[in-house]
């Protein structure tokens, strides 16, 4: 990889500029470095936009577009813009374009590489507060540009990437196909309804769906009426975890490169069906386990907030989605009888519609949350940091880490997580992580996109926009600053677990909750706040097993401690019987 003073001495251009350069004229050095796309009239008549994106590798075990990541491991990635694209038309992915981990194509050794394109498709959203933005709507994957039904993309080839060599031209003759609906089964229902809110916002149809797990029983104790459990996390194709079948001793093993362990799908299915025994058991609780799907067109979750740029998911899910699930399988439909619980983005939305909605939750269980204080959002002090990507520092310039192992060893950088992103998609739009905190917690910008946190190429934060966060979403803080009101609706409810050392320093913000917490008073938040020894992410409060065996057992750990919480908290009166056989 080229040193950073190499990179400041190559040619600055616009960072995601659409070149189009008619065949034959002469070019420039760099401009003639990289390839010309096109795509025929079989795969889209009319114009095209969306961020097309250049995958470059040396290893061809693997399509170039499977093997972008953070770690050290990563392949190369190149994007620009295009609006208008028509079919047959040149696109030049050039010297100009933005790249990760390599910041230009100038910069990169003359040879042959594995090459690919992708086309992530765009479409316009006509929203209600009068902005007019293009993104990529989910299909049914959960906002993975690399699996995309619709997109566009190439068959990988080897091509050769040097200035002085002829450059290479790359059709998307090739489309991602769409995603077969889940089955439903005995157990596993799948509903999806159309939201009103939601669909006002932006303009047209827009939908959540949820994968239900009933209980055992369900249809013989038609009477019964069940507490509703929502598991919090990432997009669900189907509802994960649960296996009827017994594991399959002859399938290939996979190896665990993260949990340093072999045969880990053997594990994962082992404990799938371990869960379905459990759950299909004579003593365990009887309630209705969801999973919920509420894509954006900025991420695969929509962090189950309301919020400027992505609009009201947040009461969209609250009194849309969930009353209609305890409509059709028997829900309970209060307050006392609803719960939550999650890992990662799972724990922040668990403890965030805790505090946020306090009154419709009977307790969250939070495990590894994105950062719940932005203190601590993960090693940066959005308040009083200038700078994400570097110490404040007078004569230093030392990268602020972003990802970690148990021992502390680092394989990412903030600067180059966030390079990444911005390589695969501009105003927010890379569909990954530090994208969809802005999209959640940032106020709407000027161009209708959401305001940045920092500068995503240089990390000079923009204090006003944190003042925003704070306000809005920085849940510690808002805890804090309506404890007199908020705290007697949260107490007792509020149970939070990380490992003392995640992978992306989560247990920073944890630290400072806890520090809150347990100073509260008049009431005490009565709750727990727990850590794992040495554990990376995402440790949800079992000392007993490892992270690699605990993390695939939530349900059994958690909802025994939901029958708890209604032992010690419902209101006089309700149905705590129907659903206990």
């Amino acid at each position: 990889m080229p040193s950073r003073a190499q990179l400041r001495c190559a040619v600055l251009l616009p960072l995601a500029a659409r070149l189009l350069v008619p065949l034959g004229s002469p070019l420039s050095g760099q401009q003639r470095l990289g390839v010309t796309v096109t795509f025929p009239e079989t795969r889209s008549r009319g114009p095209l936009d969306g961020r097309l994106l250049l995958l470059v590798s040396t290893d061809s075990s693997a399509e170039p577009r499977f093997q972008i990541g953070d770690g050290p491991g990563t392949q190369l990635v190149f994007g620009v813009d295009v609006e208008g694209w028509r079919p047959e038309e040149a696109t030049v992915v050039d010297g100009s374009a933005f790249g990760y981990p390599v910041r230009s194509l100038a910069s990169l050794p003359p040879g042959r590489y594995w090459t690919q394109v992708v086309l992530n498709r765009y479409e316009t959203f006509n929203r209600a507060d009068g902005h007019v933005v293009k993104l990529p709507p989910d299909r049914g994957e959960g906002q993975q540009w690399s699996r995309k039904p619709g997109n566009l993309y190439s068959a990988p080839r080897w091509v050769r990437l040097d200035a002085g060599a002829e450059r290479a031209r790359l059709v998307l003759d090739q489309e991602i196909p769409p995603i077969a609906e889940p089955a439903e089964t005995k157990y596993v229902k799948h509903v999806r309804i159309q939201s009103e809110r939601l669909s006002k916002f932006w303009g047209r149809p827009m939908y959540l769906g949820a994968h239900v797990l009933l209980p055992e029983g369900y249809d013989a104790h038609p009477e019964a009426r069940y507490p509703l459990v929502v598991n919090h996390g990432h997009f669900p194709y189907d509802f994960s975890g649960f296996r009827p079948e017994p594991p399959d001793p002859t399938v290939p093993c996979t190896y665990s490169a993260r949990f340093r362990l072999d045969c880990y799908n053997r594990i994962q299915d082992s404990l799938a069906h371990a869960f379905y025994q459990d759950w299909t058991g004579p003593d365990f609780p009887r309630v209705l386990l969801i999973e919920i799907q509420h894509p954006t067109p900025y991420y695969d979750d929509s962090y189950a907030v309301n919020s400027e740029n992505n609009g009201p998911y947040g009461d969209a899910i609250q009194y849309e989605l969930l009353p209609e699930i305890e409509r059709r399988f028997r829900g309970l439909g209060e307050g006392w009888a609803r719960f939550t619980y999650g890992g990662s983005t799972g724990g922040w939305e668990a403890m965030a519609v805790q505090v946020l909605y306090p009154d419709e939750y009977n307790g969250a269980w939070v495990a590894c949350p994105d950062p719940i204080d932005f203190r601590a959002y993960t090693v940066v002090n959005i308040y009083e940091d200038r700078n994400a990507y570097f110490l404040d520092s007078q004569w230093k310039r030392t990268p602020r880490p972003g990802q970690r192992d148990w021992r502390g060893h680092v394989s990412a950088t903030l600067e180059e997580t966030n390079h990444r992103e911005l390589a695969l998609g501009t105003k927010s739009r890379s569909g990954d992580q530090w994208d969809i905190w802005e999209a959640v917690y940032s106020p709407v910008g000027p161009d209708g996109y959401p305001r940045r946190i920092w500068d995503k190429l240089t990390g000079e934060i923009d204090r006003e926009v944190a003042d925003y966060w704070r306000e809005h979403y920085d849940l510690v803080h808002i805890l804090r600053r309506d404890w007199k009101t908020l705290g007697p609706k949260v107490a007792g409810k509020l149970f939070i677990y990380v490992g003392d050392m995640d992978n992306y320093y989560l247990n920073n913000a944890v630290y400072l909750a806890e520090e809150f917490l347990e100073s509260t008073s008049a009431p005490h938040y009565g709750g727990e706040v727990d850590y794992g020894d040495r554990a990376e992410h995402c440790w949800n409060g079992d000392h007993t097993r490892s992270n690699a065996y605990s993390r695939l057992r939530y349900h059994q750990m958690f909802i025994p401690r939901i029958m708890d919480q209604i032992r010690k908290n419902h209101p006089a009166g309700v149905d705590t019987v129907s659903w206990r056989y």
